[in-house]
């Protein structure tokens, strides 16, 4: 083996041992988050649809301050604003 391969392979052994450190940490930490499958079907069962929209970053400001103001969460917001808007 030349030099260089040697090299390459304990550059290899070395990146799989921190691999596997962090491996550790991070299903740990994917336990604790609840399931996106499990979550999908809860907001199916309540009718909620994902609609992504591009907004100008102004306008994302606001209705993040707004909605820390009324002490909502930013889905129930938008879903109040557009509803007035619309019956308006």
């Amino acid at each position: 083996m030349k030099k260089t391969d040697l090299a390459k392979s304990d550059a290899k052994k070395l990146m799989n041992q921190m691999g596997a450190k962090n491996s550790t940490f991070g299903a740990a930490a994917s336990a604790a988050l609840p399931d996106r499958r499990e979550q999908r079907e809860r907001e199916r069962a309540l009718g909620l649809v994902p609609f992504a929209v591009k907004l100008n970053g102004d306008l994302v400001k606001q209705l993040q301050t707004l909605s820390k103001e009324r002490g909502l969460e930013l889905n129930e917001l938008v879903t109040e604003l557009l509803q007035k808007g619309l019956s308006a």
